[in-house]
Order: structure tokens, then C-alpha cells, then sequence
């Protein structure tokens, strides 16, 4: 690990070469099985579950995952699907502005690329609705490279685990990306390019143990080194965990605003709109007097579907009745 330089500020050196081979072994055992993992997915579909799993719950992702990779298994098939299309395959994932970046993606990736998703991070965070973290986590675990991958559940976990302090949220701070970098495993000559089935990916003889790494602590984040009631007991490295000696200080501490409440919000109303679009025949407009219906707050409910429509989400016919775009 070169990263580390002689003063190792986090003390993490031999501290990171035990928490390797005990996260390695808890992964191979634990791992959740899901469609997208251990080579069964293209470099495309492993970005499509990048996408659908942000602030998503992995249990909610796998069906609508499935149905949308079968539909459109590649960024060519993605790219040609209508709009309409897509806002109601996305169905109740949430946030469905992801829908619209992703298949704007897909339209870049099919005009720009061929239809094969770059392996290279610049390359990635130019597409549309591809973040930092996207476009490692892509790089990692689709294409085998060795970088870090920083979500919440990383930096939840390398925070307890190194520095025997709670992450409290908000952007990855500087110290926390370096971290990130200094604790990732190093990958030998044996560890070839990792990839998904087709679309780019490679065929190395084994997964690299930085790939094995961001996976495991990611998963550790997920299920086991949760935010607000840790399963110490199940985790494979709570004897070294700096976090567990103190006495867990801070536990669930965020510095992040609170998390809003659902009912009654913007957010809400704007998925009654669109769960009602996606429920209609295709092509179909939902009369104004049907609209209406959906809340009893009128000016409310013209709020979101002025923003639903700057979002291009749906289109608003003369009269004021509704319709998903074509």
C-alpha cells in the first residue's frame, strides 16, 4: 500500500492488511446474491444498478433491475425506447429524473462509444447523471480496475473501523478519500481486467482483491455496520475496530439535515401524478378533472406538475389534462 506514507497518520497499515483477508473471507461466505454481482452483468448493467440503487434500498432494485435489463438489455436498446417508456419502467424506484439521465446516457454511450461504456473515470463523469462515485464503482467492480469506491457505507465504515470516529455525513471530506485510497488493497499481475459478461468487460483469472475490498466494505456498510443499530456482534472485524473500543461515541450522529418526512410533501405528490400517468393506456391523457382528483391541495398540486413538466417528466395538453411524453 504506497499510499501510506512513514508517519501513517491513520495507523492503518498493518490495521488494513488484517481487515483484507478477514473482509475477504466474510464476503465470499456473505455476499447477498444479487443479479448484477460476480460477473453475471455487463459493464452497462452494472451501471444501470449504480443508478437505481442510489437512495434505493438494494431488496426494492433487483425486480425493477431485472424487468428494465430485460427490456433493454444494452445502451443502444435504452437509447431508442420512448419516454414514456422508460418513466413508466422506472415505476416506483423514486427520484425519476434518474430515468430521463439514464437514458440520456445511454444516448450518449450508443452515439459517442458504440454502445460500449468507457473504461475510463474522465470518460465516465462526462455522461449524463454520472457522479464521482458512479464512475468508480463502474471502473471497480464492472471493469476490475483498482480505485476507491466512496459511498456512505464506505465512508460509514472506514470512519468506524480506522479512526475510531462516527461519519457524520454530508460530502466525503479530503481525509476521508485519502483513507479511502491508502486502505485499498493492492491487485497483482495475476488479477487481469475484472469485468461483466460482453459489453467491454475483461476476463481476469480471479477478482482483484481492491475489487473483493470496495464490494466487501460496502456491503459491511449495508447490512451489518448500519448508520443507527451496528450488528457488532456479526461483524467480522469488531476486535479491531477502533469505533467498538471506544464505546461507539457519537453513534448515528449526522451533521446533515434531518430526513424529511414523506407524507404530504412535493415529493409524494408528485409520484401520486405520475403513478396515475403510468396507470393510463399508453398515449393516453388523464383529464384535468381526473388530475384534479389526485390532491386536495390544488395549488400544491400545480406546483408539482409545473415541476414534473420543466423536468420533462410529462406534458400538458390545452385544457389541462395530462400525458406522459412520447
Amino acid at each position: 500500500m504506497p499510499d501510506i506514507d512513514d508517519s501513517d497518520e491513520f495507523g492503518a497499515a498493518d490495521l488494513a492488511a488484517h481487515a483484507h483477508a478477514r473482509l475477504a473471507a466474510w464476503w465470499a461466505a456473505e455476499a447477498r446474491d444479487l443479479p448484477w454481482r460476480f460477473g453475471r452483468a455487463t459493464p452497462w448493467g452494472v451501471l444501470v444498478s449504480e443508478v437505481m440503487s442510489q437512495q434505493t434500498q438494494m431488496s426494492r432494485v433487483v425486480p425493477y433491475w431485472e424487468a428494465w435489463m430485460e427490456a433493454w438489455p444494452d445502451a443502444a436498446a435504452l437509447a431508442g425506447a420512448s419516454t414514456a417508456e422508460v418513466i413508466t419502467a422506472w415505476g416506483r424506484l423514486g427520484y425519476p429524473r434518474r430515468a430521463l439521465r439514464l437514458q440520456e446516457c445511454a444516448r450518449v454511450v450508443a452515439e459517442r462509444y458504440g454502445g460500449r461504456l468507457p473504461n475510463d473515470y474522465d470518460a465516465l463523469v462526462a455522461l449524463p447523471g454520472v457522479g464521482d462515485y458512479t464512475a468508480s464503482a463502474v471502473i471497480s467492480f464492472a471493469y476490475g480496475g483498482r480505485i476507491p469506491v466512496v459511498d456512505t457505507n464506505v465512508r460509514r465504515v472506514l470512519s468506524r473501523v480506522f479512526l475510531g470516529v462516527e461519519s457524520r455525513g454530508g460530502a466525503a471530506s479530503a481525509r476521508e478519500r485519502r483513507l479511502a485510497a491508502d486502505v485499498l488493497p493492492e491487485d497483482g499481475p495475476e488479477d487481469g481486467p475484472g469485468g461483466g459478461a460482453g459489453d467491454g468487460g475483461g476476463s481476469g483469472s480471479r477478482e482483484a482483491p481492491s475489487v473483493v475490498w470496495n464490494q466487501a466494505v460496502m456491503e459491511l456498510g449495508a447490512v451489518v455496520c448500519t448508520a443507527k443499530a451496528p450488528l457488532c456482534g456479526r461483524c467480522p472485524l469488531a476486535d479491531v475496530c477502533r469505533f467498538a473500543a471506544a464505546g461507539l461515541p457519537g453513534l448515528g450522529e449526522r451533521r446533515t439535515r434531518p430526513r424529511q418526512r414523506f407524507q404530504g410533501t412535493d415529493r409524494q405528490v408528485r409520484g401520486i401524478v405520475l403513478d396515475a400517468l403510468r396507470h393510463a393506456p399508453a398515449g393516453a391523457t388523464l383529464p384535468r378533472g381526473r388530475v384534479e382528483a389526485l390532491w386536495p391541495d390544488r395549488a400544491q398540486l400545480d406546483a408539482c406538475i409545473a415541476s414534473l413538466d420543466e423536468d420533462g417528466l410529462l406534458c400538458i395538453e390545452p385544457g389541462g389534462g395530462l400525458r406522459l411524453p412520447a
